[in-house]
């Protein structure tokens, strides 16, 4: 085995270790709670119960979109988007890229980096950048617990947002 594998088992140990320190401190609150106030404690597990039901579905559907997203939207496919086309076609396929796009965002910029080198414009960059704000797999939860109305506005307002930040950067960064 190399060094580098046998440094990575204990990191690896304490990672997996941590994951269990909030569900193991809220499990040990709830053991120490119940002796002094049993109701309370057995009222407070059913209101967290209600929650994680209430959740479920739109977490189930969220992981499904998650899912068939990664499996049919590529980083080539995002390249061909933000690539040299320009027009109304190019704004909505950058946009469409920048709401589908998943993982942290500091993962893409050194693709989008190699794309702005290829001649993609800063107005597409930064479309696509600023379109990363809303986000079709986490839609479900926002409306269960924001309603239909507040999710509705607050998606409009991101994405009209993220196009006048696009032209802002376009115009101040200088198009390409």
């Amino acid at each position: 085995m190399s060094q580098g594998k046998a440094n990575d088992a204990p990191r690896l140990k304490r990672s997996r270790f941590r994951a269990w320190i909030f569900p193991a401190g809220v499990a040990g609150v709830y053991l120490i709670l119940y002796p002094i106030a049993p109701c309370r404690t057995l009222n407070g597990l059913g209101v967290a119960g209600q929650v994680l039901l209430q959740a479920s579905l739109p977490l189930i559907i969220s992981f499904g979109m998650m899912l068939l997203l990664n499996l049919f939207i590529t980083p080539s496919h995002v390249s061909k988007l933000l690539g040299g086309g320009a027009g109304v076609k190019g704004i909505f396929l950058s946009a469409v890229a920048g709401i589908l796009s998943m993982g942290p965002i500091f993962a893409w910029y050194p693709f989008l980096a190699t794309l702005r080198k290829k001649g993609a414009s800063d107005f597409h960059l930064a479309n696509f950048l600023s379109h990363r704000a809303v986000k079709p797999v986490l839609l479900p939860m926002m409306i269960v617990y924001f309603g239909w109305r507040f999710s509705l506005i607050f998606t409009i307002f991101c994405i009209f947002c993220a196009l006048v930040t696009a032209a802002i950067v376009g115009m101040l960064g200088g198009q390409r």
